[in-house]
């Protein structure tokens, strides 16, 4: 502790002392510069009941005991001393008023350690005191800066040098404090102990720019080409500041993006990607990147980076844009109209950037929007040669797409109720869906082909679950799924090859506007179920089975016949007519299943004859239908809807 004193506590416990007992009191550290000298205070004390004529003292080093023969520092009866301190001890204090004080002049490193001093009063009156000096040869000032430095906050750096040398007194100077300060020279300050200190403050508030600046205080005597330095680094506290992020960033849908974010602090901050209040990534680094794979429009938007530590906090946010080519067109609003009347067709698409807008009828452009996702088009007055197939095409930099819709133009005479959705237009109430008795599987051989028949209003969607294996597969899938619409019926068709084990189970799931319906669907035709479980040589056993039966049998009506009348085989009955019209009374369900299989086969376009497949109601082979008329359309990205009233 430094401090400022008239009287130093030192010399107040000597006064108090003097009680005559052996006692010596000296500081127990001392520091002096290379090469200057240094004074150790020292007092001691005796009984006083000793008197002595003279009183003579010797100095040790290192050592306070005779016998182990340390260094000479100082003898006063011989003056002879140790060759290291030959001219260079001597001692200040009048051994008589019992001061010790010694001087040790043109110290060297060697000369540091424990010095001790030695009472001799003649006789055997003489007592080497336990209390020692230890003495510590420096070459550089000592700079004391605070624990904590905080930007913006006040703070004082002090240089303090040794000053205990009589002969030479040191001046002090700062080095690197330029923009910091002025300094301001406290002088020279008195120890606890009785030793001296020379002291400079320097006052100054830092900045984040001054973090780990090399501050120096330097040590010089006058008229001597003595000079020491000393050299502190400041360690600056101070709050992050997020100085390196991306600008705004645009990336093409499916590529991928790094957003980085860097942060200057002192100590090193917590840094926080987060979007939309969520954590993405964080860490405590200097820089932090944001790895985002295959982007999509889903993460278009805004990102946060967030800078923290125990000083304060920084934040700043980036704007990522998904760059896509345009979403399929919906089309809303009025498709059937009555003749002279006014229709609107709104045509509306999702895209990054936004995409030129056009609507156009056999190669003639009905309206277009530059850079806008929704078109509006009236057409007024419309009359039968507006009726037509109409197409609505978006289209940016980075892709197009279309729909097409059609426009049907009635008479005066018939107004009926118009329902209209986007891809599914049909002049009839709305009717939620409702799944058909007739629809259901059939297996034959390694194949199954499920048909599912829907009637609703609008068009509805149609997917089919299978839950043992949970999948679930849609009309988008046409490699699997084949659906065409005829009225208020849609007919979908799923077929799954290479089923050797038993069938799985399949649900029909139908939703439009007005509801959704769902149905497992039943397996038809079990004997091939068997047939397909037993395999081929299954097969042969079984049938070699029924030759034997069939062969007992014809065996057994032929004896039957041999005891038979001779009148049964006469000529009694009337012939029988066939005719194209003629129904059986007793068979009227085959007459309707063959009308069934007609109209359905109608529905589906098949022709030729019924395959083995037993779809029951129709017997239509599913898996020789053609798709390939049915699907391609004028464009294939384009979804069809057509409305005709007769």
């Amino acid at each position: 502790m430094i401090f400022l004193t008239a009287l130093p506590l030192f010399w107040i416990m000597i006064a108090a002392s003097r009680g005559g007992h052996w006692g010596a009191w000296m500081p127990s550290s001392i520091s002096a510069f290379e090469g200057t000298c240094v004074s150790i205070p020292c007092r001691f004390d005796f009984p006083d009941e000793l008197r002595p004529a003279v009183v003579h003292g010797v100095w040790y080093f290192n050592s306070p005991y005779p016998k182990n023969y340390p260094p000479v520092v100082f003898k006063s009866r011989t003056q002879v001393v140790h060759e290291s301190f030959q001219g260079r001890s001597r001692l200040l204090g009048d051994l008589g008023l019992r001061n010790c004080t010694l001087l040790l002049s043109n110290l060297s490193p060697e000369l540091g350690g424990k010095y001790y001093f030695r009472g001799d009063l003649g006789g055997y009156n003489q007592y080497t005191f336990s209390e020692h000096s230890i003495l510590d040869i420096i070459n550089t000032p000592n700079i004391v800066v605070p624990l904590e430095v905080v930007a913006g906050t006040e703070v004082e750096v002090s240089c303090m040098v040794p000053d205990n040398c009589p002969e030479l007194r040191p001046e002090l100077s700062w080095l690197g404090h330029d923009g910091l300060g002025e300094p301001a020279v406290l002088g020279r300050l008195r120890e606890d102990e009785g030793t001296w200190v020379q002291v400079s403050l320097l006052h100054f508030v830092p900045t984040r720019e001054a973090n780990g600046h090399r501050l120096g205080c330097q040590a010089s005597f006058p008229n001597t080409t003595l000079q020491f330095e000393g050299y502190a680094s400041l360690d600056v506290k101070y709050p992050p500041v997020i100085v390196e992020m991306n600008s705004s960033v645009e990336a093409i849908e499916g590529s991928h993006v790094s957003l980085l974010c860097g942060a200057d602090s002192n100590p090193p901050p917590l840094l926080t990607w987060m979007r939309d209040g969520t954590v993405l990534q964080e860490a405590v680094t200097e820089s932090l990147f944001l790895e985002l794979d295959e982007v999509t429009p889903r993460e278009d938007g805004v990102y946060a980076c967030l800078a923290e530590n125990a000083y304060g906090q920084d934040n700043r946010t980036v704007g990522l844009s998904v760059m896509y080519a345009p979403w399929k067109p919906t089309v809303n609003g009025t498709v059937v109209a009555v003749e002279g009347e006014t229709v609107s067709i709104l045509c509306s698409t999702q895209s990054n950037p936004d995409p030129i807008l056009t609507i156009f009828k056999e190669k003639q452009i009905l309206g277009t929007v530059i850079y806008e996702s929704e078109l509006q088009l009236e057409l007024p007055a419309v009359t039968p040669e507006d009726d037509g197939e109409y197409w609505c095409v978006a289209e940016n930099q980075y892709g197009q797409r279309a729909t097409a819709f059609n426009l049907s133009v009635e008479s005066q005479e018939s107004q009926p109720r118009l329902v209209c959705s986007p891809l599914s237009l049909d002049l009839a109430p709305a009717v939620a869906p409702v799944i058909l008795l007739e629809s259901h599987c059939a297996a034959a051989r390694d194949t199954v082909q499920c048909l599912c028949v829907v009637k609703s209003n609008p068009e509805p969607s149609v997917a089919f679950e299978l839950p043992s294996r949970n999948v679930t597969v849609n009309e988008t899938e046409r490699e699997f799924v084949y659906s065409e619409r005829s009225g208020l019926l849609l007919t979908s068709i799923l077929t799954l090859r290479g089923q050797a084990q038993a069938p799985p189970r399949v649900i029909c799931t139908s939703r439009n506007l007005y509801g959704t319906k769902s149905l497992e669907l039943p397996f038809q035709g079990a004997h091939r179920l068997m047939w397909a479980k037993i395999g081929p040589v299954g097969a042969v056993v079984a049938f070699a089975i029924l030759i034997a039966i069939v062969c007992y049998i014809t065996q057994t009506r032929r004896k039957k016949n041999v005891t038979e009348s001779p009148s049964f085989s006469s000529g009694d009955n009337p012939p029988v007519l066939f005719s194209s019209d003629f129904r059986i009374s007793g068979a009227p369900e085959k007459y309707e299943s063959e009308r069934r299989l007609g109209s359905e086969r109608r529905l589906l376009g098949l022709r030729g004859e019924p395959p083995e497949l037993d779809l029951s109601y129709s017997h239509s082979d599913l898996g020789k239908r053609p798709t390939k008329d049915s699907y391609t359309l004028t464009e294939e990205l384009a979804e069809y809807a057509e409305i005709r009233v007769k």
